[in-house]
């Protein structure tokens, strides 16, 4: 707890005209509780806040059972993604253009926030991870909500490289 110092009584004093020293009373407080309770406080607001929530892309997925729906060529654009960060697109009857990861932006970017497009993204199983995440995130920028994730087939793969 605290301790009070007390200065000793007696020494000399000089007749009565002269006025006393007011003598200080030494004061010594015991900082313990008050750091023990800072450091309580510090531990249950940092176990109790939320420091940062995942952000996380929400995708609805199809019911199981198999349904085909048919959609106008034109409504579609088409890109298939490579190992190598080479990306190829197509939209309706265009020839197959390329482009790269960062090129993504431009492509989508006439079709912003059009509901009838829809983006069909055809993966190689070699491809990063990162470049499909970015891909929808792109998607996402462009305000593009109709989307299908495929893996890329050999025949299709072979059918762009040839370009």
């Amino acid at each position: 707890m605290g301790a009070v110092d007390t200065p000793e009584r007696g020494g000399k004093q000089k007749g009565k005209g002269h006025r006393r020293k007011k003598r200080r009373v030494g004061i010594r407080i015991d900082m313990t509780p008050m750091v023990d309770v800072a450091f309580l406080l510090l531990i249950f607001f940092m176990v109790t806040t939320v420091f940062r929530t995942p952000q996380a892309l929400e995708i609805n997925l199809p019911p199981k059972e198999d349904v085909k729906v048919d959609v106008a060529a034109s409504k579609v654009i088409e890109v298939r993604m490579l190992p190598d960060d080479r990306v190829y697109w197509k939209n309706a009857s265009d020839p197959w253009a390329r482009t790269d990861m960062k090129g993504l932006s431009a492509v989508f970017a006439p079709w912003k926030g059009n509901k009838e497009k829809i983006v069909v993204i055809r993966i190689d199983r070699e491809a990063k991870f990162n470049n499909m995440v970015n891909a929808i995130d792109e998607l996402d920028i462009a305000s593009l909500t109709r989307f299908s994730l495929q893996t890329l087939t050999v025949e299709e793969k072979k059918e762009v490289e040839s370009l």
